[in-house]
């Protein structure tokens, strides 16, 4: 694999997005974690769309960090970036961060905007797109 000191430039992608009542699988309106894996899920097809011109497929993550609860009525956003980059193989790494929080203790459609986003998730994993699907060549 290869590094950012090859000169490539590695896309970056964000996504936002508010939680549902739909999403809330748990008692108390906590969403399920496996829904930040959907997020980074979306984030990494969109960077490799970016990359390579197609939507590859997610090989593996080698690390998921469930950090704080996300809630129904929570706003996410998904961030994700490449990192290396291999003949097929694409390294990224994701976080998702609460940046806007439901507020029921007040009222139930009270929220605020958070000063400071929270970090609830981070990953990192491999994607693959293989050769002859990659539509765009990149210098080194």
């Amino acid at each position: 694999m290869s590094n950012n000191s090859d000169n490539i430039e590695f896309p970056k992608a964000v996504i936002r997005l508010r939680m549902s009542q739909a999403d809330a699988h748990y008692g108390g309106n906590l969403v399920d974690g496996a829904k930040m894996l959907q997020l980074f899920g979306d984030v990494a097809t969109e960077l490799l769309i970016r990359f390579d011109g197609d939507e590859g497929l997610f090989r593996a993550y080698d690390n998921v960090e469930f950090l704080a609860p996300v809630y129904a009525g929570d706003y996410i956003e998904a961030r994700g970036e490449i990192v290396e980059v291999g003949r097929t193989s694409r390294k990224m790494k994701f976080e998702a961060y609460k940046v806007i929080r439901s507020r029921p203790d007040i009222n139930d459609s009270a929220a605020e905007v958070l000063e400071e986003p929270i970090l609830v998730c981070k990953a990192s994993g491999t994607c693959v797109v293989p050769i002859e699907k990659q539509r765009y060549k990149h210098e080194k």
